[in-house]
């Protein structure tokens, strides 16, 4: 498995939203992100939002990003607008629901999917959030320090 992009947001933009307006807090591509155990990505808005969160760390794969694009003609879509924090390649992330997993160094237990919320159609595009129902990537938590780092 490689990363293609790495995000953190200081904020929240839609989680907790619902009924209002999405906030602006900026999502940032960094190149490396330091993950810690039981806390999350620090510098992302859920570091250290609760002990036990199952969404410490957010994986989606690059491919199905792609073909989200493709099949529902959205080129302009960014993988950004998914708020999911690290993106991959060479991995069936559903199939690590459940179990324990390594990424350069780090472990992670994968604890469920990332399922697409209402704001994808706004974010992505008209189609997205139904699209993505069973590909919305995986939720997970971080069971040891370490960083993660773009590959080239």
């Amino acid at each position: 498995m490689k990363v293609r992009h790495i995000f953190i947001s200081p904020g929240h933009n839609y989680y907790g939203r619902h009924g209002q307006p999405p906030d602006t807090h900026p999502i940032i591509e960094v190149a490396e992100a330091e993950c810690v155990a039981g806390q999350g990505i620090r510098g992302d808005r859920f570091f250290g939002y609760r002990e036990d969160f199952k969404g410490q760390i957010t994986f989606f794969d690059f491919d199905v990003f792609t073909a989200l694009q493709q099949e529902l003609t959205l080129p302009e879509a960014k993988p950004q607008g998914t708020r999911r924090n690290v993106f991959v390649i060479g991995a069936n992330l559903t199939d690590l629901i459940g179990r324990e997993f390594e990424l350069q160094g780090v472990r992670f237990a994968g604890t469920e999917e990332a399922s697409p919320c209402e704001w994808m159609d706004l974010v992505l595009g008209n189609g997205a959030r139904e699209w993505l129902e069973g590909r919305g990537g995986l939720r997970a938590q971080i069971l040891a320090d370490g960083v993660l780092r773009r590959d080239a």
